[in-house]
């Protein structure tokens, strides 16, 4: 299947959105929905990240 073939590559971090997008033939905003029915965070971050973040918010 290639949703799961994107998917995966995606979340390796060897295709970005759009490019796995375009390998499951689907728009973005669909392949970035579908992320969490495997799921695959839309955004990593890391824990520092996540840290800065909160203190700013």
């Amino acid at each position: 299947m290639v949703l799961v073939a994107a998917v995966k590559l995606y979340e390796m971090g060897r295709l970005s959105g759009g490019a796995a997008a375009q390998l499951a033939g689907l728009p973005k905003p669909v392949f970035m929905a579908k992320l969490a029915d495997y799921g695959v965070p839309v955004f990593k971050l890391s824990d520092d990240e996540i840290a800065r973040d909160a203190k700013n918010a």
